[in-house]
Parts: C-alpha cells; structure tokens; sequence
C-alpha cells in the first residue's frame, strides 16, 4: 500500500481538474489519487471518470466546504499520510519526496508545507502560504514571503527546512494519526482559517510543522472565492476570532480579544475610505457571528495552551506604521 494519499477537494472545478490533475498524476507515482467531490452540479465526475480513471472518486453528499468535505472524506482514506490539494494547484517533478523524507525520519513532525509559488507569475510567491506561515500576538497570519498585500519575488531568499506556526490548506501534509486525533478541521468554520486553527490545535500538543523548499509547488488562488469576495472577508474574520479563543493561554483572552476587536473595527473603516462598503458590513456581520458562537467556542478550550505561539506582538504596527513590507524587514 502506498503510504500517501493526495486528496483533491472539488466543488463544480471541472474545468480546474482538467488543468491540474495531469501534473498531479505526472508526478505523483508515490500516492494514490483521490478527488473528493462536494456535490458537484456541473460534469466534474463525467471529467474525472473519462479522463482520469485512475483517480478515485469520493462523493459527498452536499457542498460542504473546505473543513466538512475534508472530515467526511477522510473517514475514508487510509494512507499514513494526507495531501490536501487545492484543485487550483500545479505539482513539480519530485514534489512528494522531501515530504516523505521529513515524515519518515522526524516523527515528531506532523504537518508540512512545501514552497507554495504563483502559477500566474511564477517568479513571485503566491498570496496563500509562500515559504511558511505566521501569526502575531492578536492572530493576524503572515508569511515568509508574504505580509498583507505585499508578496515577494522568490529570490531564493526562503531555500531552507524550517518550523512554521501554519501551512497553507492550498497544500497541506499532515499524518492521518494526527489528523483523526485532533479530530480534522473545525467544522463550524466552512473555509478560512481552519488550517491554522488545525495547526495551532497540532501546536499546543507539541507537535511540530514544517516548511521546505525541496518540495514546489504553483497556486493559482482565488479560483473558488477570490480576494474581492466578501464572503471571504466575513469567514476571515469571523473564524479568526473563533479560533483565538479556542486556543489563546485563558490569562491571554479577553484582553488579546478586546484588542482584535478594535483593530477589526480599523479595518473596517480602512475599507470605508477605500469605498469597500461590503467588506466594512461583512467585517460587522462577523463580529456578530462571533458573539453568538462565542460561549460554544469557549467551552471546546482545552488545558494545554501555550503562550509562545506569536512571533511578534502586531503585524499590523510593523507592517503599516514601521514599514515591515517583506519578512526581513520585521527583525
């Protein structure tokens, strides 16, 4: 049996499959394949049966999102290790070698990313992930790579093995053991965030992540729900807030709480001034999400939480009052 399944969730991307899946079959001889489909309504499954017979289908029975289609699919998959692939993703010659390597000789690693690049400006990173992922004291996410808006030109400046706080869920690696004992992804959240509420959750329980460079792969992004969404600006905010207080040290909460709170209403009238009217409300909307989940996301706390998880106090001072615009300049 071969020990890693690259699972590809979908959600009416025929199209995507029939750009993507031929690198992923070129270069994958060391994994069985697997598309698991939310309830598509378009000819994904006619595609994936025509096309590509050797990849195995796993239909869900509704469109999920992101953490439920994985939770469900995964009940099913067997092999050692996982590779949740976006369907927007092209893989390179060699791509799952460093992986296994890590995961076979560092079993105290359980969770990877590899180089995440632009599959439409190859020569720059890409916007989810880059070389590793971040997060400040408040839980604003960051990356080598990438801060905000500001992405890099890959320079070679990220060639390295290194720990990270989160890997992106555009390609994220993560042994089946932890995955099924830190129970998936958080349901609640439908997409966003949950990656690195899953690898914070994989943190406090000492377990470590990892990025490498030895492993590239090109990211389309947005091909689902792209930046402009503001659907997207509500999950994020919404979801970030829930997961700090599932997993912030309880002597940390309410005032790291309090403190995001405002800085969210920042950004919301940063996005007035940009005439970004939507993005204000949905920042709104989340905040009231927040209030009525906030007792149920309380009380799935557990009592290990530790309290070395940021790597700086406030991306958003470094960021727009000191002019950290790359990753370098924040040290």
């Amino acid at each position: 049996m071969k020990k890693i399944a690259v699972v590809i969730l979908n959600w009416n991307g025929a199209k995507l499959l029939e750009q993507f899946l031929p690198s992923v079959l070129a270069f994958s001889d060391e994994a069985n394949i697997y598309v698991a489909d939310n309830a598509s309504t378009d000819n994904s499954i006619e595609v994936i049966k025509s096309q590509f017979p050797s990849v195995k289908i796993i239909q869900n029975t509704g469109n999920f999102g992101f953490a439920t289609g994985y939770n469900q699919t995964l009940q099913f998959v067997e092999e050692k290790y996982y590779a949740l692939v976006n369907s927007d993703i092209e893989v390179t010659e060699n791509w799952l070698t460093p992986i296994l390597n890590i995961f076979d000789d560092q079993p105290e690693v359980a969770i990877i990313q590899p180089k995440v690049l632009d599959y439409k400006k190859k020569t720059h990173f890409e916007y989810a992930g880059a070389a590793g992922g971040f997060i400040d004291k408040f839980g604003y996410p960051f990356c080598r790579g990438r801060i905000f808006d500001t992405v890099e030109e890959d320079k070679q400046q990220y060639e390295d093995e290194i720990e990270i706080f989160w890997a992106t869920g555009a390609c994220f690696f993560i042994r089946k053991e932890v995955y099924r004992k830190l129970n998936g992804f958080d349901d609640s959240f439908f997409a966003h965030q949950e990656e690195i509420d899953l690898c914070w959750r994989a943190f406090n329980l000492g377990y470590k992540i990892k990025y490498t460079s030895k492993s590239v792969v090109y990211h389309v992004g947005g091909a689902t729900l792209n930046e402009g969404n503001p659907m997207k600006t509500y999950l994020n905010f919404r979801n970030s807030l829930l997961m700090l207080t599932k997993n912030l040290p309880k002597n940390q909460l309410l005032p790291i709480l309090f403190i995001r709170l405002v800085l969210d209403g920042l950004a919301g009238v940063q996005f007035i001034f940009k005439g970004k009217f939507k993005h204000c409300l949905a920042i709104i909307h989340a905040h009231f999400a927040f209030y009525k989940l906030a007792k149920v996301y309380y009380n799935k706390r557990t009592t290990n939480q530790k309290s070395n998880y940021f790597m700086i106090n406030s991306i958003v001072v470094r960021y727009f009052l000191k002019n950290g615009k790359v990753f370098a300049e924040l040290f």
